[in-house]
């Protein structure tokens, strides 16, 4: 059964940076895309980055492009969201999700980001 596994939320002060970190375990196909998304207190769960399997687009949404960098290690089956220069805007749970294909998609069970001075 696929897994996800984030890390790397906490608080941190505006303009500093934090790293998530998303391993997926019992990932068997090779047609999937897999993205980072976000939920704000009274506001509506938004995709923040997102990427095909093969790397060969990202998604950043407007308000983070320049701040936040997709990445992945596949030898450690972990995708990664640099965020830097982080505002309070960006306050909000963020889950790691899975889209396979024409079968679905897995959730993570969220790691909380908290900008604040």
């Amino acid at each position: 059964q696929l897994q996800l596994a984030e890390s790397g939320g906490g608080l941190v002060q505006p303009g500093g940076s934090l790293r998530l970190s998303c391993t997926v375990s019992g990932l068997t196909s090779d047609n999937y895309g897999i993205g980072w998304f976000r939920q704000a207190p009274g506001k509506e769960r938004e995709a923040v980055s997102c990427m095909h399997n093969d790397e060969g687009l990202k998604y950043y949404t407007t308000s983070v492009k320049g701040r936040f960098s997709l990445s992945r290690d596949n030898a450690k089956n972990t995708v990664y969201l640099q965020m830097d220069s982080l505002k309070p805007e960006d306050t909000a749970i963020y889950n790691c999700k899975v889209i396979l294909y024409g079968s679905g998609s897995y959730w993570g069970q969220g790691t909380q980001v908290t900008v604040s001075s």
